[in-house]
């Protein structure tokens, strides 16, 4: 049987006053990667701890204001003030405490790969890399080229990013953008097309949390398969005299991460190993919550690149999202990193979804 709400609140506060404690400890910050973990948990239970704070303060001169009215009638009016405001805190405060996604304060791996359509795929590949780009900036985050490979007219056949938060943060940016992995189609004249001709293409975008140093699945040195090469720039011309690029491929399910934008091979081999660790724990994930439910459906959390999530459509200034009827006529603001619409949209859904399911297991 689960906890009462008021035994999970009691535990949340003291797990943050712990937090809390370590933090202030310097030792902790000897090591960057448990300082932002911790850091990343305590910020992850502030806005909780906070409401279930006010509530219990609320309380307590509520109770106050109600013995007093008994000799001052002044603090009755105190009184249903304070009363009028607890069914709100206790709303939200039973929102807040519907069981989050444990990634969403984490950073984002995404690839974006061209598929049907040739030159026009990869051409509407780079459109999205620069909308993701252009959203990132907007939200403070850092962009990292980890891997590319260009397409001959300015597109991009493959590449890596990792998107990060410059502060902890609940809401990271795997809250924002789990919800683009899948097929993106676009309907568009291309710019390879004489006659005028709508055409339809796509390309896949794949994200992933990065988990790096703390995923917890384990590998097999000899499990790996790692080869060197010159990194490359436009139309594939090497812009590298070393062979300072790396490439892993994990041999028993075939993932390969690379890396050729740092200025070592030490560093690309690096940083592809945490790419690859971060694929696999997402992988680990999926295969558990697929024996966990096998008939679970989300609408917002694929990642299953052979679904169609949204088209993109030109002549008519359109975007939609078909997973959960998200419509308006405004690609052209979308597509220069104005997404914050749509992934609300989405946002909004897998809520209520939560609070669905929560509420049927109560």
């Amino acid at each position: 049987m689960s906890s009462s709400p008021a035994g999970a609140v009691d535990a949340l506060v003291d797990e943050y006053v712990e937090l809390e404690t370590r933090l202030a400890d310097p030792a902790v910050h000897a090591d960057p990667a448990v300082a932002r973990k911790l850091g990343r948990r305590y910020a992850e239970l502030g806005p909780t701890v906070a409401v279930a704070r006010e509530l219990a303060a609320a309380r307590s001169d509520e109770a106050a204001a109600r013995e007093l009215a008994a000799e001052d009638p002044s603090f009755a009016a105190e009184a249903s003030d304070l009363a009028a405001r607890i069914p709100g805190l206790e709303s939200r405060l039973a929102e807040l405490l519907v069981p989050r996604d444990p990634h969403d304060g984490d950073d984002v791996v995404m690839e974006v790969k061209s598929g049907e359509g040739g030159e026009e795929s990869a051409l509407f590949a780079g459109d999205l890399v620069r909308m993701y780009s252009r959203f990132a900036e907007r939200r403070g985050w850092k962009v990292e080229v980890l891997d590319a490979v260009d397409s001959d007219l300015g597109g991009y056949k493959d590449i890596t990013l990792l998107l990060r938060s410059r502060t902890p943060t609940p809401d990271g940016v795997w809250s924002a953008l789990k919800f683009e992995g899948g097929v993106h189609r676009v309907q568009r004249v291309p710019v390879t097309e004489s006659q005028g001709r709508i055409h339809t293409s796509a390309a896949g975008v794949l994200v992933y949390p990065d988990t790096g140093e703390d995923a917890e699945v384990e590998i097999d040195e000899n499990d790996l398969r790692v080869d060197v090469y010159r990194s490359s720039g436009h139309g594939g011309q090497s812009v590298n005299t070393t062979d300072s690029a790396v490439r892993i491929t994990h041999l028993p399910t075939g993932i390969v991460a690379s890396c050729q934008n740092e200025r070592s091979q030490l560093q690309n081999k690096a940083r592809a190993m945490e790419v690859l660790r971060s694929r696999l724990q997402a992988l680990h994930e999926a295969e558990q919550a697929a024996v966990a439910s096998a008939e679970r459906k989300s609408q917002v959390r694929t990642v299953d690149r052979s679904e169609r999530i949204r088209t993109y459509n030109y002549p008519e200034n359109r975007i939609s999202d078909h997973r959960v009827g998200y419509k308006a006529h405004n690609l052209s603001t979308v597509l220069d990193g104005e997404l914050d619409d749509v992934v609300a949209a989405l946002q909004s859904a897998e809520r209520a979804e939560s609070l669905a399911a929560s509420e049927a297991g109560r």
